[in-house]
């Protein structure tokens, strides 16, 4: 198996890079949040999960051990394909914690491949994971968490539509010092 791949990267179709690692390309599917991190031909590090299947044989990269661990922990999941592993590791670590300690199924309902029924299955999985290991959960964003994690603003980006991921990303983006809720959901509407 392939552990890790260090090499430059180029960014194809967004959750999708090709490492180059001394001349050899590797394709690699990324979650969303990593590949807006990484930066066109930039010398770069990613922890592999390999999947293989009779016609498939994918590599699926990630920036820290602990996202590979929970991408490949969802894959345990019965249920849970890795396109769906990896939209859920798109997903804030916060903001499945929250989901998590509030049992609100509406925030994995908002990921593309997760209905009702699967969403509550999941979060009891989830919870048996994170009392397991609870380092995978814990919040590495650093500054404006509170954006990022203002149940009140995802709940109404998520009533007109976008899916987790999105909102995520939206509501890291925005600026500290918005005030409220109202404040942050115009601001992201704006930037998608």
């Amino acid at each position: 198996m392939i552990a890790h791949l260090h090499g430059n990267v180029t960014r194809h179709r967004p959750g999708e890079v090709t490492v180059d690692v001394n001349g050899v390309g590797y394709r690699v599917l990324v979650p969303l949040d990593v590949w807006e991190q990484l930066e066109e031909g930039a010398a770069t590090k990613l922890w592999i999960a390999t999947y293989v299947r009779e016609d498939r044989f994918d590599l699926f990269g990630f920036l820290s051990q602990h996202s590979r661990t929970l991408f490949e922990e969802l894959l345990g999941i019965p249920g849970i394909g890795p396109r769906t592993a990896l939209e859920i590791c798109s997903v804030p670590r916060g903001l499945i914690g929250m989901a998590i300690r509030e049992q609100d199924p509406g925030t994995l309902t908002s990921i593309k491949g997760i209905g009702k029924k699967t969403a509550e299955k999941l979060l009891l999985e989830l919870k048996s994971l994170a009392e397991k290991l609870p380092a995978l959960f814990m919040g590495t964003e650093t500054g404006g968490a509170k954006t990022a994690f203002d149940p009140d603003a995802v709940a109404a980006l998520e009533s007109l539509g976008y899916d987790a991921p999105t909102i995520a990303h939206a509501l890291k983006s925005l600026p500290a010092d918005l005030a409220s809720t109202e404040d942050r959901v115009a601001a992201a509407l704006r930037s998608l």
